[in-house]
């Protein structure tokens, strides 16, 4: 059976690793590199690292804190932000990522993801997509949650699976940070809407969310969480152990 996976998530801005709710107040948290050294260390199974205000400012992801951190990890690295082109794949490829996360730039170009999957394979591009609930709707929102596209989500994630997206990152906005629990029927929609990995993003608030994410939806791959593993709310061995502990395939 297929370990699931935990997945810390580096929202950085200006260089530190930052955190807010409903993706909004964003307060300072840490250094990515130190952050990152402490996950590959305590038992994360990859890595997520977002640049998350490059697409809202128009400009290109840092390369030079990316570097640091892929040199300091042991674990898969997954990068996403200010990602328009295939030249930005192998830019951040280069770093030393090894999966490449792609959300407004999709938008903006939706050729990107099958371009960038024929040249680096689907296993590298990873399709990372925030939802809000809009008028009874799932619906795609773009620049870090700043701008409703107008886009319905379930139908653009197959879309974006079709043309090449090996994984798909569903972030929830409407639980992001709130700490109540995944967005399980968001999830579920998705879930039954692909075959290729999804990992679930928003709304983890302690081990039971977890737990209750992977029994009620086992075809989730990851669950993903920043400020409850930033914070020590939750303590990254405890949490597999205990999901191992009630029948879910952990790596330990």
């Amino acid at each position: 059976m297929i370990t699931k996976r935990i997945i810390p998530c580096l929202d950085v801005k200006n260089g530190r690793v930052v955190k807010g709710v409903n993706f909004l107040g964003l307060n300072d948290v840490s250094s990515p590199v130190e952050l990152a050294r402490y996950y590959s260390e305590h038992g994360a199974d990859e890595l997520v690292f977002y640049d998350i205000t490059a697409s809202a400012e128009g400009r290109a992801l840092f390369t030079d804190i990316l570097t640091e951190v892929a040199r300091t990890i042991f674990i898969p690295l997954t990068v996403g932000g200010g990602i328009n082109t295939v030249e930005d794949f192998e830019r951040v490829l280069k770093c030393g990522a090894d999966k490449v996360s792609v959300n407004s730039g999709a938008i903006r170009d939706p050729g990107l993801v099958a371009e960038a999957a024929k040249r680096y394979g689907d296993q590298c591009v990873v399709l990372s997509v925030d939802v809000k609930r809009l008028g009874g709707e799932f619906r795609v929102f773009a620049k870090g949650g700043r701008e409703d596209t107008g886009m319905e989500a379930i139908s653009w994630i197959r879309r974006c699976v079709d043309a090449g997206a090996g994984e798909v990152v569903v972030n929830s906005i409407d639980t992001d940070g709130v700490k109540q629990g995944f967005d399980l029927p968001m999830l579920k929609a998705v879930c039954d809407a692909v075959s290729v990995p999804v990992i679930a993003s928003g709304g983890a608030g302690c081990i039971a969310d977890f737990t209750t994410l992977f029994k009620t939806l086992p075809r989730v791959d990851a669950g993903l969480a920043a400020s409850i593993f930033h914070f020590h709310e939750v303590d990254l061995g405890e949490l597999k152990r205990e999901l191992a502990g009630a029948g879910i395939p952990m790596r330990l």
